[in-house]
Order: C-alpha cells, then structure tokens, then sequence
C-alpha cells in the first residue's frame, strides 16, 4: 500500500505523539529550570524592540481610513441614544480619537485610557460632570436648580455626580466619554463596571469604547449591554501594534530590574483604596523583617490589621487579599506547618522601595 505526503506526514505526526507520551510517563524528568535561560536585560530588550520596522504599513493605514466612511453612521447612532463598541484585531487607540476629533465636534470628550492600571473612576464621572456643568453655564444663567451645584464635583458622591448627569434638563447638552479598553487592568473589576453602565445610561452622556480581552462579554450582565450601555458592535480589526496600550505589561522575555518592579506595584496599588494600602505595608514590612520565613500567616496578618483598624472581619481581609491576588502583588503557599502564608514575589530592595513609596 502506497503512501502520500499527505498520509506520510500524518504518520509522522502521530508517531511523534504518541513517543511524546511515552516518554513522559517513563518517569525520565527534565533537570532544565527557567532560571538557567539567559535573558536580557529589559532596557536591551525594549531598545531591540524599538528598532523592529513595522509591516504592511500600507495595508494598515488603507485600513483605516476604510473606516472613515463609517464616522457618519456611527455618530448617527451615538445621537439616537447607542453606546458605541469598537472590537477586533489591533489598537483601535488611534481609529477612536480621530472619529472623536473629526465626527464629535459638537461634543466635549473626555478620553480615559483603560489599559494603564491607576484610573480612579470618581475622577472620571467628576470630569465628565465639570464638563457638563461648563456647557450648561454657556447656554444658560441658571444652569441647575440644585443648592449642590455650587459644591465642587471632587468632593461629591458618586450618586450625586451621576445624578446631575442623568438631571432632566429641555437643552441640548452632551458629553461624549471615549474609553480605550473598557475591559483593561483598571477597570475590570465589578463595581467599577457597574459605574460605567450607569453613567452610560445618563441622559446627557454618550459613550464609544474599545475592547481587546476575549472575555470581555462576561463583565456585563443583559441589562448593562441592552439598558445601560446599549451597545451597538462593531468589528473594526486594525492591525495596528499595540504600542502604548503595551507598555506597561510585563517583558517575559526580560530580567526585571528592582526599580521597574516597584515602579510597578506602586502604581497599581495606587489605584487600591488607602486601607489595601495599608494592609499590603504591614505584609511587606513583616516580609522585611521574617525574611528567613516561607511568608507571613493568613491569621498573623488579620490580627495584626485588627489591632490598627485596618479591617473589622475576615471579610473585609479577604476583599483586599482577593485584590492583591487579581493583580499578582501577593501569592500564596502552603509552609512546612501546613498554614496558607502570604509572600510578596518581590527583592528585599523592591519591597523596601515600595513601601518608601506607600509611606510618602
């Protein structure tokens, strides 16, 4: 029986795998460990990166300016009361901000980047809220009959803020929000989420936002993708690196110098409340001084927070511990005692850089 390149190549294919399976279960263990790769430094490593030419820039760029004679009907949708949400392959960071720049003039914008981890969304909604509240002063004298107006938006709740957003008002006053990654690192999580859906569904807000995440979807429940956002989707894949969305992420390929590290950390524990704060200084300033230590006990830590007020349960530790976890600040393992401990993956000199910082 003859056999093909085609049946030859799945010969070859199988038989491979099935050696491949055999040898993994002899027992025979690789004795390689990652720390035996020789990786660069990270400034080599980015300097190299920079110097990689782009390709098919003119495919990318006849690209999008195909999509220039969508801005019409997309600014058409955003006016009949549609969230507009871009998905695809590529950075859509430029494709929005020229739609913005060219197709909302009408509108004030205000541009968040969610792909950098330390957005604090009460001062989105209060910008969102001064911007209004200059329209509506250059349409009108009195531009609200609430006695808060007058309160500085900083300094008011996010219920106030959103309700003077959402205010029943005869004129014509908008504020569009463009959001790069709707589903980026800093803003994700569940409340943060329900706050862009409510401000989404404010009378005199529209919303145009972007996403990368394959699970994006599965942030929002039907309500806030029919009710509040009330998406309308579109594919606009650009190819485009994501350069400024990507600067921030980890290099795997490099060594990672202890002043990056805590550069890191600090800015996303800055997007954490002044408690979670608190809570990771007392983990890293007992991991300072217990370094011979496996980390420190889940039940050491929540006694030692009592005693300062930092939290008043279990509870509460656990939603700052949770936090730490989803943003690879603290990991967790298991001591020769058979306790869970908390260990912060960082050098004694990142750690002690970090908490410097905290205590600033």
């Amino acid at each position: 029986m003859e056999m093909n390149d085609g049946d030859n190549e799945e010969f070859g294919f199988s038989r491979n795998y099935f050696l491949a399976k055999e040898l993994r279960g002899s027992g025979k263990r690789s004795h390689s460990k990652l720390s035996d790769i020789d990786v660069v430094d990270e400034q080599e490593l980015i300097a190299a990166a920079s110097k990689i030419e782009p390709k098919h820039e003119k495919e990318v760029k006849e690209l999008m300016n195909s999509y220039k004679s969508s801005y019409s009907e997309w600014a058409f949708e955003l006016r009949c009361g549609l969230g507009l949400l871009m998905y695809g392959f590529g950075s859509k960071k430029a494709l929005l901000e020229d739609f913005a720049s060219t197709s909302l003039t009408e509108y004030s914008v205000v541009v968040v980047n969610g792909y950098l981890p330390g957005i604090n969304i009460k001062q989105v909604v209060a910008a969102l809220a001064e911007l209004l509240w200059d329209q509506l002063k250059s349409k009108r004298k009195n531009p609200g009959s609430s006695s808060k107006v007058q309160q500085p938006f900083s300094s008011r709740s996010m219920d106030d803020l959103l309700a003077f957003l959402d205010e029943d008002r005869t004129n014509e006053c908008f504020v569009c929000v463009v959001i790069h990654n709707i589903d980026g690192p800093g803003l994700r999580d569940s409340e943060t989420q329900q706050v862009l859906a409510r401000v989404a569904s404010c009378s005199h807000i529209c919303m145009v936002a972007s996403i990368d995440h394959v699970n994006a979807p599965l942030l929002w429940d039907k309500k806030m993708v029919h009710t509040q956002f009330n998406w309308c989707w579109h594919h606009v894949p650009t190819f485009a690196p994501y350069k400024v969305e990507g600067m921030l992420i980890p290099l795997i390929l490099a060594h990672g110098n202890t002043t990056q590290s805590a550069k890191s950390a600090t800015i996303v524990l800055q997007s954490l409340t002044s408690n979670a704060q608190s809570v990771f200084k007392v983990l890293g300033e007992y991991q300072l001084s217990h370094s011979n230590e496996e980390g420190m006990p889940v039940d050491n830590l929540y006694a030692s927070c009592r005693e300062r007020f930092l939290v008043s349960s279990q509870l509460t530790l656990n939603s700052h511990l949770t936090e730490f976890k989803d943003h690879e600040l603290v990991k967790t393992k298991r001591n020769s005692d058979g306790q869970d401990c908390l260990h912060i993956p960082l050098t004694n000199e990142a750690l002690e850089k970090l908490i410097a910082e905290l205590s600033q």
